[in-house]
């Protein structure tokens, strides 16, 4: 009986530590993301990342002009036919052009260069 709780609980604790790990390289990796059109201004968060193989994420945070904070989030969702379609802040979601599909495609290429040559060079 105290074995099968044992075993339970270390896997639980494991699973624990997995999904840990997994939210702090996705947030690690966010971050990198973020600089991949350029230096982040002062004041500002930016994120980019791959949350899983058919999805993007550009979230980013500012204060305007006007003092106020300012949030956008834009999904991107790729769809196995080659479609994609993005939803910003809630809204519904809307096929993108070529050009913006072409944008969003060599963003994904500079991502998993500078994540791939920051994040996990080390381990390779």
């Amino acid at each position: 009986m105290i074995k099968r709780l044992l075993n339970v609980l270390t896997a639980q604790s494991h699973a624990q530590r997995e999904a840990e790990l997994y939210r702090n390289l996705i947030r690690h990796e966010a971050k990198i993301g973020g600089q991949v059109f350029g230096p982040v201004p002062a004041g500002t968060r930016r994120e980019f990342f791959c949350l899983d193989p058919n999805t993007w994420i550009w979230h980013e945070e500012w204060i305007d002009e006007r003092g106020e904070r300012r949030i956008r989030t834009t999904r991107y969702d790729v769809r196995n036919d080659g479609m994609i379609l993005k939803a910003q802040d809630g809204q519904r979601y809307q096929a993108v052009g070529k050009a913006e599909a072409w944008r969003l495609y060599q963003a994904a290429v500079e991502y998993e260069r500078q994540v791939n040559a920051q994040l996990y060079a080390a381990v390779a």
